[in-house]
C-alpha cells in the first residue's frame, strides 16, 4: 500500500470529504483522524447486542467532538446550487407533499431533511449522537434520538409514508443490517417507501481508507454492499418491490428501463446483479478494474440508490 503524504494526502482528504480547498486542514489532523477512526471501528465491530447502542453513541460522539473540523468542513466544498440539485432528486422520488410524513435515519447536520421540510413535508430527523443533529436542524424539523436500527422503539408502527437515509446503512453493525431494514418496514405505512443511498463496494472503499489507498474499508464504513445484498436484505425484511434510481444513469439506460419517472423496472435490478456476479468472478486485476470503470461510466455503479416499497 503506497500511502500518500504531505500536500498529496491533504488534497486527497479534501476531495474525499468535499472539504473546501482553502480549509485549514493539516497532515497531522488527517493522521489523527485515521488513527482514531481505526480505533473506534475496532470498538464498534467488537460490540455486542446488549451494549451496542452505548458503544456506538460513545464512539460517534468522540469522533465528532475530537475532530471538530468534520462538522465544520465536510461537504462544505460543494456549492449551494450543487447541493440543491442533489436534494431535488430526493423530492422527485418522494413526490408531492399531500401531508406525507418523512422520517430520516442518520440525519447528520440535517441539511437534506431540512430542505425537504421547507417544501411542505412533515419531517422527523434522527441521530445517534448529540454531537450532530438537532443543533444544526431547522425549526421546520422535529428531532428524535435513535439507534438507527430498532426504529419501532422510537416510532409508532405504520406511522410514516416515507423513510429516507443517505450514506448511513454502511455505518450500521453488520449483525444489525437486517434488523435495520425490518425496523424501517415496521414504521412504514402500507405501500410506504424506503428511499436510500449507499456507496457501492466495487468502487470503494469510500471511507477514510480511500484516502490512504486501501483496498477495502478499514474505517467506520462497517459494511459497504452490492445491489445483490441490498435486494436480499430488502426482500427478507418484507419489501415487495425494489427499484433502482436511474437519475445518474445514461439517457439510453433510463429510456430502456424506467417504469416511469426515475425508478427502474424490476428487470434492471436483475441485469445489474448479474453484472455484479460476473465482475465478482474476475480476480482482482486490471481487467476487473476496467470492468468496474466501464460500469461506472454507464451509470451502473455510481452508488446504490434504491426505492423499496412495502
Amino acid at each position: 500500500m503506497n500511502e500518500p503524504k504531505g500536500q498529496e494526502l491533504i488534497d486527497r482528504y479534501k476531495e474525499n470529504y468535499s472539504i473546501p480547498a482553502d480549509a485549514p486542514i493539516t497532515e497531522e489532523m488527517i493522521l489523527r483522524h485515521w488513527e482514531l477512526e481505526k480505533e473506534l471501528t475496532g470498538r464498534l465491530l467488537n460490540s455486542q447486542s446488549d451494549n451496542r447502542l452505548e458503544i456506538f453513541e460513545t464512539c460517534y460522539s468522540r469522533l465528532y467532538s475530537e475532530l471538530k473540523w468534520l462538522n465544520e468542513f465536510v461537504h462544505e466544498g460543494a456549492s449551494i446550487a450543487t447541493k440543491e440539485k442533489e436534494y431535488q432528486k430526493w423530492l422527485e422520488l418522494i413526490g408531492p407533499p399531500f401531508s406525507q410524513r418523512v422520517y430520516e435515519v442518520g440525519s447528520g447536520k440535517a441539511e437534506l431533511i431540512s430542505y425537504i421540510a421547507r417544501h411542505g413535508y412533515s419531517c422527523t430527523a434522527t441521530e445517534i449522537t448529540a454531537e450532530r443533529g438537532k443543533k444544526y436542524s431547522s425549526s421546520d424539523v422535529s428531532w428524535k434520538s435513535s439507534d438507527g436500527v430498532h426504529l419501532g422503539r422510537y416510532e409508532q408502527q405504520e406511522s410514516c409514508d416515507v423513510v429516507i437515509s443517505d450514506q448511513v446503512i454502511e455505518h450500521i453493525h453488520p449483525e444489525d443490517t437486517l434488523d435495520h431494514f425490518c425496523g424501517v418496514y415496521g414504521i412504514l405505512k402500507p405501500r410506504g417507501r424506503y428511499i436510500f443511498r449507499v456507496p457501492h463496494r466495487f468502487t470503494g472503499p469510500h471511507d477514510i481508507s480511500r484516502v490512504f489507498n486501501c483496498e477495502k474499508a478499514l474505517g467506520m464504513h462497517l459494511r459497504e454492499m452490492t445491489f445483490q445484498e441490498i435486494r436480499t436484505l430488502s426482500k427478507t425484511a418484507g419489501f415487495t418491490d425494489v427499484g433502482v434510481v436511474l437519475i445518474d444513469s445514461r439517457r439510453k439506460i433510463r429510456r430502456l428501463f424506467s417504469r416511469g419517472g426515475n425508478v427502474s423496472r424490476p428487470i434492471y435490478l436483475d441485469i445489474v446483479t448479474l453484472i455484479e456476479q460476473t465482475i465478482g468472478c474476475v480476480p482482482r486485476s486490471k481487467l476487473q478494474r476496467l470492468a468496474i470503470r466501464t460500469a461506472t461510466y454507464l451509470g451502473i455503479f455510481p452508488g446504490i440508490f434504491v426505492v423499496a416499497r412495502k
